[in-house]
């Protein structure tokens, strides 16, 4: 395969070759066309001099809201992506199988970067979230249309790659785990994992868990008490513990109001890392506390998290859990996507969505990002 862009003699990290140290990785006609050391380039060839900075596979956020114009919490993955590098957006039930079809043609089709979607469960998605207003779109079980569902997850295969549902006291109200129900039931018609979203109970953390599917998504899983993972003592619950251990996984998903320090630090403490870290970003978050991306993945670092585990929750393991393997990785063959960043060193303050301010040394910033094989300034506008 020839090589079209070279990025030479960058800190390369890679989970999923386990690789970490300096070295060239190159592109070709989509696809990673070669990695290793001293890669030779022809006339044609364009090569990047990045010492001194660091290379990933292209950053995926797990949970994002990005049907901009369609709903009210939708933000502008092109614009987001360019900022923060992140190449592939999981839109986490923004549009529901009533408004699929407009959310694939207007933003879907139309973004540069990579969008792939978890189908809402609730026929409108998420229809009444904002500052002012907040309806709970599993509340009614009219709006539960399995059969629906799993007609439009057939018809887009190519970019639903789950089912999203919301339950808790503000999303599902007295329906409790039924919208959860029925979306475990299209889940096996359609051969799909679930995401599943919990805020204050009931549902109580564990009865949600308990539920749940080696592959499925539990998001929000270090969110404040109540309905944290934690019991006495900080100690976690043992219906978490056995969850993982079936393959339940556990994603951030910071938002306006889904991710604790102090959870975080018992949870880390514990031994318990998250499988995802994702921000959870939408209108009501990106000016703060979740920002973006890199912000979300920045405060695990100052938790203490190493480099190389965040850069893992952030590339290998959501391509794992949505089931692309081709995504999240810098092997030859692999989606031509890479992330380039900075770690720099300073005195960052940090907010969880419970007001509490962390103060670290580090935070990641984008200096720029390859999408399918396309270096960053040759698409940025």
């Amino acid at each position: 395969m020839k090589h079209k862009l070279i990025l030479k003699g960058g800190y390369v990290i890679d989970p999923s070759q386990a690789h970490e140290g300096v070295a060239d990785v190159a592109f070709g006609d989509g696809r990673v066309s070669g990695f290793g050391e001293n890669i030779a380039a022809d006339r044609s060839t364009r090569v990047i001099e990045l010492n001194g900075s660091i290379v990933t596979p292209g950053l995926i956020d797990l949970h994002t809201h990005v049907y901009w114009g369609g709903t009210s919490l939708g933000v502008d993955a092109d614009a987001l992506g360019r900022r923060t590098g992140v190449t592939t957006f999981v839109d986490t039930g923004s549009a529901g199988p009533g408004n699929f079809s407009g959310f694939r043609k207007h933003v879907i089709e139309k973004s540069r970067s990579r969008i792939l979607a978890f189908l809402h469960i609730s026929f409108a998605g998420i229809f009444g979230f904002s500052e002012r207003l907040s309806v709970g779109e599993s509340e009614d079980s009219r709006l539960l249309s399995p059969v629906d569902a799993v007609e439009v997850i057939e018809a887009n295969k190519d970019c639903i790659i789950g089912i999203k549902v919301r339950v808790g006291k503000h999303t599902s109200g007295t329906l409790g785990l039924i919208p959860l129900e029925i979306a475990l039931q299209v889940a096996e018609q359609t051969g799909l994992p679930v995401m599943v979203h919990i805020d204050e109970p009931p549902p109580t953390y564990e009865a949600v868990v308990s539920l749940l599917r080696h592959g499925d998504i539990l998001t929000h899983a270090f969110r404040p008490f109540p309905n944290s993972p934690l019991g006495a003592q900080g100690k976690i619950k043992s219906a978490i513990v056995d969850a993982r251990e079936r393959g339940v996984l556990f994603d951030i998903g910071h938002g306006k109001g889904s991710f604790s320090f102090q959870t975080a630090r018992a949870m880390l403490a514990n031994g318990f890392p998250p499988d995802t870290i994702s921000s959870d970003v939408h209108k009501y978050c990106i000016a703060g506390p979740a920002f973006d991306q890199l912000i979300t993945m920045s405060k695990f670092l100052v938790l203490g998290m190493k480099l190389g585990d965040v850069i893992a929750a952030s590339t290998a393991n959501p391509a794992m859990a949505i089931r692309r393997p081709e995504l999240g990785s810098l092997k030859v063959g692999s989606t031509a996507d890479a992330t380039i960043l900075a770690l720099k060193k300073g005195d960052f303050q940090y907010q969880d969505a419970k007001g509490e301010t962390l103060i670290g040394d580090v935070q990641l910033a984008c200096e720029g990002l390859v999408l399918n094989g396309a270096w960053s300034e040759s698409w940025q506008g």
